[in-house]
């Protein structure tokens, strides 16, 4: 488990599912877009909660993560099996998002690297072995806020596929083994206070995979840190 905290680094893809791209009133993309989360935002199985910054609106987005076993470099995104070939194994992640910070970020054009970055901001599973994923574009992601199920869409609805998203990226930056890439949330995304606990999972074939579960504890942080205007 300890090999996660070790990665090189987190790429994420945003908007990758039209629903999602609706909720936020956000503009549909040409092409796959990618950020990264620093690695310090990683929080592992039983590691505690995760942590809201004071003045912070917090929203969770669950997501599938891709975790390679080779070097990447620019793949054509038509090669499928070698896009596959890639993966190691899966995990199940949450990226935290401090939504107001975000929001004012991008109505002044600043970059937005803070709402995606505080500690404990991508909680994940324990690793998925490639054999409990036959095929990743088809498995259902959910996510609970006090049992309550918010989030629950199949990776079918990905509007750019697994070779298209490692395609794009190893075309800027080469992927190393053990890198870590978000594929984008679906719809029902939505905030979490204090005291909230988000449960959630992947489901294959209408089947639970036990090492893919999230449970993990919202508490408010205790640090100097207050979110202000920039």
């Amino acid at each position: 488990m300890t090999s996660i905290k070790k990665t090189g680094k987190v790429v994420c893809i945003g908007r990758n599912y039209a629903d999602h791209i609706t909720e936020l009133n956000s503009a549909r993309p040409k092409q796959p877009f990618f950020f990264q989360k620093p690695t310090s935002t990683i929080l592992l199985p039983g590691e505690g909660p995760v942590i809201r910054p004071r003045g912070v609106n917090l929203h969770y987005e669950v997501e599938l993560a891709l975790i390679l076993g080779k070097r990447v470099r620019d793949l054509s995104a038509q090669d499928e099996q070698g896009a596959l070939d890639a993966i190691e194994s899966y995990a199940l992640s949450i990226d935290m998002t401090a939504r107001n910070v975000q929001n004012e970020a991008k109505k002044k054009g600043l970059p937005w690297d803070i709402s995606k970055g505080f500690d404990t901001f991508l909680p994940v599973s324990n690793i998925i072995s490639k054999a409990s994923i036959p095929d990743p574009h088809k498995i259902d992601l959910y996510l609970s806020v006090n049992d309550k199920v918010v989030q629950n869409d199949s990776t079918e609805l990905m509007l750019f596929r697994i070779p298209r998203i490692l395609s794009d990226i190893s075309k800027v930056m080469t992927l190393e083994p053990g890198d870590i890439i978000l594929t984008g949330t679906p719809k029902g995304v939505g905030p979490v206070v204090p005291g909230d606990v988000m449960r959630a999972g992947i489901r294959v074939d209408g089947k639970e995979l036990e090492e893919a579960k999230i449970e993990v504890a919202v508490e408010e942080s205790t640090s100097s840190y207050e979110y202000a205007e920039t």
